[in-house]
């Protein structure tokens, strides 16, 4: 049968739980902030070891009403040039500017030389990525980093469901983070966005950006420029529903992970990106990166066609810098950036992988890469 790219999974426990609270919702007309918004907040809360969390319609929107929240206009925003459009998008939407950084090529994150060298007199935040959901063990250098300028840290956790660092969550170790839902990742919602932090002003005025910048819910007076940013209550009930689901699902796919390691390590040339000493990744994505001058189109095109076996999308098959949307804000060449975005796949990790299926995805790549470098 194969090895598909991503898989959704909710079994029947999980699908009879969100059909009893749509029935319920339906029957009461609680469509949208009402308490199954707060009973996926305040799960979300306390599985990361958040004081705060607000649900919003997307991680892009939980991204752009953080740094609306720090009023970041016309200001500089330092972002990794490895993330997605999104990570750059809401910090124009925000009214921001992006100034591209380098990335360590170990974690495909901020490191604190590739930070420093992006900050400008006026930098207003800097965006740290959790890429694969896994969080870099120089966070707390790049935290420091920070502090000493009066800077505010925010992580775009898009990723990270479930990550921690020495113990600690991912969304914890900035002013705030950003969470998404879309149907791929680790949990989801189906669609939607959470923003933990542990400002209760960061707190109050996410939610009043959330729905469309009133003063309060009931009222039409509206005192900021917010927008349709609202988590429906079917949402929110998916979300609370599969949330319960997350050290399940992370711990499946650390063990689909250790094997990739174990058998991805003696392939040479072939360099998995590899959790550091203190990192617990929930393995969103296995990121490795093929040798230089494979092409990987090719190498993607081998493994489906002979094995089955589907890799998942990039991240990213192109950095920031050189989006051609962005390139307005293109100041430099980021070399870390271009060869890690040119070279690495992502082996499919689902959350109910089966060790057949894991092996198949191992003799796939083992056997192709062997045939492509000789």
């Amino acid at each position: 049968m194969g090895v598909p790219a991503a898989r959704i999974v909710f079994d029947e426990n999980d699908r009879a739980a969100v059909a009893e609270a749509v029935s319920e919702m339906l029957a009461t007309g609680a469509l949208t902030l009402g308490p199954w918004t707060e009973r996926f907040e305040q799960s979300f809360a306390a599985e990361h070891g958040a004081t705060h969390a607000v649900a919003v319609a997307s991680g892009t929107a939980a991204l752009e009403i953080v740094l609306r929240g720090l009023d970041v206009r016309d200001r500089d925003v330092v972002v990794p040039a490895v993330t997605f459009y999104a990570t750059a998008g809401a910090i124009l939407h925000a009214g921001g500017r992006p100034v591209f950084a380098d990335v360590d090529p170990a974690t495909l994150a901020l490191g604190p030389d590739t930070l420093e060298a992006a900050l400008t007199p006026d930098t207003a935040a800097v965006v740290l990525v959790h890429i694969g959901g896994l969080i870099t063990p120089e966070v707390d250098a790049l935290r420091a980093i920070c502090d000493a300028r009066g800077i505010p840290l925010v992580e775009d956790a898009a990723h990270a469901h479930g990550s921690s660092y020495l113990g600690r969550a991912a969304g914890t170790f900035g002013t705030a983070g950003a969470f998404s839902f879309y149907p791929t990742k680790v949990t989801t919602s189906g669609e939607g966005g959470m923003i933990l932090t542990e400002s209760a002003e960061l707190r109050d005025e996410a939610r009043i950006h959330r729905d469309q910048g009133k003063g309060s819910f009931t009222t039409n007076h509206h005192v900021r420029f917010g927008a349709s940013w609202r988590m429906s209550e079917p949402n929110a009930a998916i979300g609370t529903v599969h949330l319960r689901r997350l050290k399940e699902f992370v711990e499946t796919r650390r063990r689909v992970a250790q094997r990739y390691d174990a058998a991805l390590g003696a392939l040479d040339g072939l360099t998995p990106v590899l959790e550091p000493a203190g990192s617990r990744g929930n393995y969103y994505k296995y990121v490795a990166l093929l040798p230089p001058g494979v092409d990987r189109a090719a190498f993607k095109r081998a493994v489906a066609e002979e094995y089955e076996v589907r890799l998942s999308g990039e991240v990213y098959d192109l950095p920031l810098h050189l989006q051609p949307v962005l390139a307005p804000y293109r100041r430099a060449a980021l070399p870390v950036a271009e060869d890690v975005c040119a070279r690495q796949i992502c082996l499919p990790v689902h959350s109910d992988m089966t060790e057949d299926e894991t092996e198949l995805v191992i003799e796939a790549v083992s056997a192709v890469h062997r045939r492509f470098t000789g």
